[in-house]
């Protein structure tokens, strides 16, 4: 078995601008999205993929991003072409901090109680030691909730995701009750606008801006897909512990360690939560073995849910 934090090894891959470190490159799109504009200083530094297999370092501005509302419906419908999107997280280096929560909820602008991604104790068995279980939506390639929708609201598309059209969703919440895994929430009452967003045009691939009486769940951040960003989820995590990337290109990384896909759910015995259910989720866990963190549990501090697998 390889050595997991070769991390030099491991990108000698990447030749289609996978994502490395921090940022995911599109197609072509590598060798077009830097532009020298040294007069503008955004202090966000943004990591990159050269098309000589290079990472560098560049400031924020200098990167050109496509707006997500330039798309049609049909084309967000569609999805990313070539990409299958992936999501793998590493029991191990999960603490609990909950910051793949708060940065999820602060890109979409949601408010406690709603939480698109859930970390929940989890107890195999009396004789075991408890660990934490993130989990977002699983992006199915079976998914149940699409199939009971009567309007079409929810969808699958070609680059993996399971997305829900607000403007269409009639609140029915028939896909609440089919999803097995409780990943959806509903929009009881009138969502809060932050100020200055009101008159934003609403985009199936931000979720937002979202309305009374519809569902809405974790969307794998498609418009930041599109930008060649990594998912708020998986950079505010203080412990690495959320990869995401193309199984297409075999390639997913956390912003700092880059990998195979296949390589690391085969070294790591990499499973898929309820596999036994058929839907096929995208999303794929890491077993909780030499973990980073002991487990640590401060009910004042975390509002979590117990688990236990029967």
């Amino acid at each position: 078995m390889k050595n997991e934090n070769d991390k030099s090894d491991r990108r000698k891959f990447l030749k289609f601008g996978a994502l490395a470190g921090g940022v995911v490159l599109l197609g072509s799109a590598i060798g077009k999205a830097i532009t020298p504009e040294p007069e503008k200083k955004s202090g966000e530094k943004v990591k990159v993929l050269t098309a000589d297999g290079k990472l560098m370092e560049v400031d924020g501005c200098q990167m050109k991003h496509p707006a997500a509302n330039k798309f049609t419906n049909q084309e967000m419908r569609k999805g990313i072409s070539g990409k299958k999107f992936v999501m793998v997280i590493d029991l191990a280096r999960c603490a609990n901090a909950r910051k793949c929560v708060e940065g999820c909820q602060k890109m979409h602008h949601k408010q406690a109680p709603t939480e698109w991604i859930k970390v929940k104790r989890m107890d195999d068995a009396a004789t075991l030691t408890p660990y934490w279980f993130p989990q977002p939506c699983f992006h199915c390639d079976n998914p149940p909730c699409t199939k009971v929708c009567p309007v079409d609201a929810t969808f699958k598309r070609e680059d993996g995701l399971v997305v829900i059209d607000n403007e269409r969703c009639i609140g029915c919440r028939f896909c609440m009750a089919a999803c097995p895994y409780n990943a959806r929430s509903f929009n009881w009452g009138e969502p809060i606008i932050p100020q200055g967003m009101e008159q934003e045009e609403y985009s199936i691939e931000k979720s937002f801006p979202a309305k009374k009486g519809t569902v809405e769940k974790c969307d794998f951040c498609p418009d930041m897909a599109r930008q060649g960003k990594l998912p708020d989820c998986v950079t505010e995590c203080p412990n690495g512990t959320i990869f995401f990337g193309d199984q297409n290109e075999d390639t997913v990384t956390n912003g700092e360690l880059t990998f195979r896909l296949k390589e690391l759910l085969t070294n790591r015995a990499g499973y898929r939560y309820l596999e036994e259910l058929g839907t096929e989720p995208r999303v794929y866990y890491l077993p909780p073995v030499n973990r980073d963190f002991k487990f640590e549990e401060d009910s004042k501090q975390h509002n979590t849910e117990d688990y236990k697998i029967i």
